[in-house]
């Protein structure tokens, strides 16, 4: 029998206790791989399939970003022995556990302000138990009363390294664009702030675009503000969780209303904490946040430090040597090859004459994501126009150094990115 006969992504299929129904998670192709991921259930005695999050403008799963808790399996669904069932929702930040009955019900049946990375559901649907993250807590497992909101901490596996560190708490943010869209991020003040000091302030930018900041432990913006820098962390439009035309927005449009919500935010940063020094800005970011980052030094002076990582130079050239360029540049720029000359519109490369900002590359030797020669290629473009500039390779490692690479050169990067800030800022 087939239960799914369209283009997109589906899975996690999960049959209820008593074999009638399956639910499963996935989207259709309207918005390529920014489609909104929805929950599921297929009838097996009626043949007629549900979409039971249809009117929740989020995406079901789990799509926030960060450095720790990587590796997760997590159930798309959990069943109760009466079908009714649990199931994530990114929202807003949160990645939050959800109940559901099949008369289309729906409720939060976990705290905001946190990041379920994992759970499951005891079949009586009394309690589960549940993996979870803050912003100053790198993830530990609970036992969760769903009823009663109680939960008893199963593990302890962070306590002594959270009884060594002093962590910054991150403020939630949220600011008009310059075209009105709304943005929402976090601020990270350095740790030790002294009232009436100037302190440097670093952007940090996601990859994807399609993921989100979230309210999870995230290791190397915990370690910029111990080093007495302010992080500013928001989702730009192109981010999940804030709907489906906001996760929509980015496509076809890179470097444009993306640009406007990052600035944005930095000039909104600037004028809500005096204590943010001007003349000492930093931009940073990986992948997506690496093509971002070359794309902002490209069109503004006013960072004095940056560091792009695993980042995108060129897209006519990714075209052709990403592992996934040949459909991912036609689904985010709507157009390939047979119009090279938006591809290049959209290059930042082509802006690198405008780059006055200290620049460091950061690229691992086997990122087939993100090939090398985009790193390559800005470097010898910048270096022969006499720019400040540094390049390092990480080899053996690929895409994800910064989340699964080897431990060593996972600590080199830090410090890589760590001095290049010091000696600029």
């Amino acid at each position: 029998m087939v239960i799914v006969n369209q283009d997109g992504y589906f899975g996690g299929a999960r049959f209820s206790p008593d074999n009638r129904y399956v639910a499963y998670v996935g989207s259709d192709d309207s918005y390529k791989n920014a489609t909104q991921a929805s929950l599921y259930i297929f009838d097996t005695l009626t043949n007629i399939t549900q979409n039971l999050t249809e009117g929740i403008d989020s995406p079901v799963g789990d799509y926030a970003v960060a450095d720790i808790q990587q590796g997760v399996n997590a159930p798309s669904i959990c069943w109760t022995e009466t079908n009714d069932y649990y199931f994530r929702l990114s929202s807003m930040g949160d990645v939050r556990l959800y109940y559901g009955t099949l008369d289309g019900a729906i409720y939060p049946a976990s705290p905001e302000e946190e990041h379920i990375y994992d759970y499951d559901v005891s079949k009586g649907g009394l309690f589960a138990l549940v993996c979870v993250s803050n912003p100053t807590s790198p993830g530990e497992l609970y036992h969760y009363e769903i009823t009663t909101g109680n939960r008893k901490n199963l593990t302890h596996f962070h306590d002594a390294f959270l009884n060594e560190v002093e962590l910054a708490t991150p403020a939630p943010i949220s600011y008009k664009s310059g075209d009105g869209v709304d943005v929402h991020g976090w601020m990270m003040k350095p740790i030790r702030l002294e009232e009436g000091k100037k302190y440097p302030l670093i952007v940090e930018i996601h990859g994807g675009p399609h993921t989100m900041y979230s309210n999870t432990f995230f290791h190397e913006l915990q370690l910029l503000a111990a080093q007495g820098y302010g992080v500013l962390y928001v989702n730009p439009r192109g981010s999940h969780g804030y709907s489906q035309t906001f996760v929509n927005a980015v496509r076809g449009d890179y470097g444009g209303g993306d640009y406007e919500d990052i600035i944005s935010g930095l000039d909104f940063a600037i004028q809500e904490n005096s204590w943010i020094d001007e003349s000492r800005l930093g931009v940073t970011g990986g992948s997506y946040g690496g093509f971002m980052t070359n794309w902002i030094v490209g069109h503004t002076n006013r960072f004095k430090a940056a560091v792009t990582q695993r980042s995108i130079s060129n897209w006519i050239s990714f075209f052709g040597v990403s592992d996934i360029g040949y459909y991912f540049t036609d689904w985010q720029l709507g157009t390939d090859m047979r119009n090279p000359e938006k591809l290049w519109d959209h290059s930042p490369l082509k802006y690198a004459k405008n780059i006055e900002t200290p620049l460091l590359i950061l690229h691992s030797e086997k990122d087939f994501r993100c090939p090398i020669e985009q790193a390559e290629q800005l470097f010898m473009t910048l270096k022969t126009m006499k720019k400040e500039i540094s390049f390092v390779r990480f080899p053996e490692n690929n895409h994800n150094l910064s989340r699964t690479g080897t431990p060593n050169l996972r600590i080199e990067r830090l410090r890589q990115i760590v001095s290049w800030f010091e000696k600029y800022l």
